[in-house]
């Protein structure tokens, strides 16, 4: 919730358009806060089971995001080839927390406790 929440205030509050990296992580996000939620009522199974290739994606893709926005993946690589590009700096904290990596650390998390969920169900056996 805090990430979908944050990539909105980003975009709609502070006016930063997001580039089409951006956008493939929100398309990987936005249900997470939905399945969650479900998951509370429907139990841990089917949570990791619709979950799981979600968070996956995004983190593959934040990761992918970041690589290029640290300019490890040069900017040819870019999917972003029209509008905002992908390695646009909006903000930068202590200098490495950037949008892309917040939606990483967000990714990671969620894998992680995608993880935790998994290993808990798997010893119920």
């Amino acid at each position: 919730m805090i990430a979908t929440l944050g990539s909105l205030f980003f975009s709609e509050v502070m006016r930063f358009p997001p580039c089409v990296l951006c956008w493939y992580q929100r398309v990987f996000m936005y249900p997470l806060t939905l399945i969650f939620f479900v998951g509370v009522f429907q139990g841990p199974r089917p949570t990791f089971s619709f979950a799981s290739p979600l968070v996956t994606l995004g983190w593959l893709t934040a990761t992918y995001h970041n690589l290029l926005h640290y300019k490890i993946v040069p900017e040819s690589a870019s999917p972003c080839v029209q509008g905002v590009s992908c390695s646009t700096v909006y903000i930068n904290v202590f200098g490495f927390i950037t949008i892309p990596m917040l939606s990483f650390i967000a990714f990671t998390i969620l894998a992680l406790l995608l993880f935790l969920i998994k290993k808990d169900y798997s010893h119920e056996k």
